[in-house]
């Protein structure tokens, strides 16, 4: 084999070898358990050059391919770990991979991963000061050197900062996490704090290039130029549609309060310094190799994207692309083709453009599905829903289908007559204003609490449909500040429009489409095919999505531009 990763199931070391395997290597992932294989498979990773091997690096290593360069991207990265947990992967671990290593007739490199906190200054670490894990890989970056000049290993230290890409969900992203939750009053940290960042790929792509390097450098591969940690996080809340915090807490004082106030890890307070790094040798090794970093604030909206679309690790993406963009002068959450969609899909009310999920995997060609301005992951626009789908329809390069449901069927139809020429058909799926209007208490100021309390089990009761990945997307949702308020109140105002709206159907100049479920079924007649689907209620897209996917296919026909 080229080469071998051990901790090749973690964050950086399955991307390591993803890129090693992309490059033509044959590559050993040394595993304890394989979930290495089904992650590269869902990449799309050729997996003709790997071979995985059962390896433990807490125990002495025997009877492991005969490799030339060696990657321990292994490590215990968690807070709150005893002493012993700690040292037994970060310390005693390396140690045994540096001892092995040294056994290879072809050794050409090891490639040793810490972190960039760490320092090569001779001492003893304190892990009452530091904490277990920090302690521990500050340990292991002296002692790895150390042995590695005694066994005479080819040695490489990589000091990466905060890593970050899909996948990535600790660290830094627990604060991102609370700013999407509207759970962070005040940053902790100073106006100085410099929480530098390197992505995946860049660090991998740089990981890969080192063996064939001379020996004798160490490198702190992070990006200088990563905003100081109010700005970070102001970036990423600009970018997301929340609020960021305009107050800082000095980690010393968060040192002295009770972690249950301050909800504070105390071991994370060390990372929270202005300290700079040695990136000199680390910028010029990416010259020589033609490495180049991703602007930061480029990469922390990238990130933040991913992580909101996999919910921080709870959750899926269900299709691919996913982001914001800037519509009406808010962020608007879309997921699907901006650009040449077959159907354009507006969800209805409590829930966000998930709400698709089941229908969009029956339709041909790609879909469009955004959150609505304000609700679902969308920040609220200044402007009305009318200018802002004008926006989102802008980009479309296509004449796709638009369907929506609920209370979004009345922009659709207002969008259809006013743009008839931008559209193939029209589908409403149970249109509020053909319907009876919703229960009083769901339109009164005493709803908003209601459903921001309410767990996905219980929204998926009152709905009437079944407690799926959909209804738990909304009730994320419903729980961050100011949607399930955004919701209520457009219930409150759908019910002045109604008489409007019905109106406007017979002033449509593309084909129309009305679907509705058999127990949710239309109050006002209408000289226009309608679709009444047995045993479905108010949301037949979820209970019923083949059977409203058969009636789509039967109104307009998408084209291209």
């Amino acid at each position: 084999m080229d080469a071998i990763v051990f901790g090749a199931t973690g964050f950086i070391g399955r991307s390591l070898v993803a890129e090693l395997l992309a490059r033509g290597q044959r590559v050993a992932a040394a595993v304890r358990n394989d979930t290495l294989t089904a992650w590269l498979t869902s990449q799309g990773v050729d997996l003709r050059g790997l071979e995985i091997v059962t390896a433990d690096i807490t125990r002495p290593l025997e009877e492991l391919p005969d490799v030339r360069d060696v990657y321990n991207a292994a490590g215990r990265f968690a807070f709150g770990l005893s002493e012993q947990d700690a040292r037994s992967v970060n310390v005693t671990g390396a140690l045994n991979v540096v001892e092995w290593a040294a056994t290879l007739p072809r050794l050409r490199r090891l490639v040793h991963i810490s972190g960039y906190r760490v320092s090569a200054a001779d001492g003893h670490p304190d892990y009452t000061a530091l904490g277990a894990y920090e302690a521990s890989k500050f340990e292991a970056d002296l002692a790895v050197r150390a042995r590695a000049e005694a066994l005479s290993v080819p040695l490489t230290v990589a000091n990466p900062s905060t890593v970050i890409g899909p996948g990535q969900y600790i660290g830094l992203a627990t604060l991102v996490e609370d700013l999407w939750n509207g759970r962070l009053p005040a940053l902790p940290g100073s106006s100085d704090t410099f929480l530098p960042v390197t992505t995946i790929d860049y660090l991998v792509r740089f990981l890969a290039e080192i063996p064939a390097s001379p020996v004798g450098e160490h490198y702190w591969v992070l990006d200088d130029t990563t905003p100081l940690l109010p700005d970070l996080i102001g970036t990423m809340a600009a970018h997301m549609g929340v609020r960021a915090p305009r107050r800082t807490i000095p980690a010393g004082l968060l040192r002295r309060l009770p972690q249950r106030l301050t909800g504070a890890d105390p071991e994370t307070l060390s990372f929270l310094s202005a300290d700079r790094y040695p990136t000199a040798s680390a910028h010029a090794f990416a010259a020589r190799t033609g490495l180049e970093m991703p602007p930061a604030t480029e990469a922390l909206r990238t990130w933040a994207d991913d992580l909101v679309a996999a919910r921080f690790g709870s959750a899926s993406p269900w299709q691919r692309p996913y982001g914001f963009h800037t519509v009406a002068g808010a962020p608007t959450w879309a997921t699907g083709d901006r650009h040449r969609p077959s159907h354009v899909l507006l969800h209805g009310l409590p829930m966000n453009g998930d709400l698709w999920r089941p229908l969009a995997a029956h339709l041909p060609g790609p879909v469009l599905a955004p959150d609505l301005p304000g609700l679902g992951r969308s920040g609220p626009s200044a402007q009305p829903v009318d200018a802002w789908l004008a926006e989102l329809m802008g980009p479309v390069q296509t004449r796709p289908v638009l369907v929506a449901h609920s209370l979004a069927c009345g922009a659709a139809l207002r969008f259809a007559v006013g743009h008839p020429d931008r559209l193939s058909g029209l589908v409403l799926v149970s249109p509020a204003f053909l319907q009876a209007p919703a229960p009083r208490l769901a339109r009164s100021v005493l709803a908003a609490p209601m459903l921001r309390r309410m767990p996905a089990p219980r929204l998926a009761r009152t709905l009437g449909v079944p407690d799926g990945p959909e209804v738990q997307s909304a009730a994320a949702d419903l729980r961050r500040p100011g949607v399930a308020r955004r919701v209520t109140a457009s219930l409150r105002a759908h019910t002045a429009e109604r008489h409007r709206l019905r109106a406007l159907l017979d002033r449509v100049a593309v084909p129309v489409r009305i679907v509705v479920g058999a127990t949710d079924p239309l109050t006002e007649p209408v000289d226009l095919p309608v679709t009444e689907i047995a045993g479905a209620g108010h949301y037949p897209q979820l209970t019923h999505p083949t059977q409203v996917a058969h009636s789509l296919r039967t109104t307009g026909a998408p084209t291209g531009a």
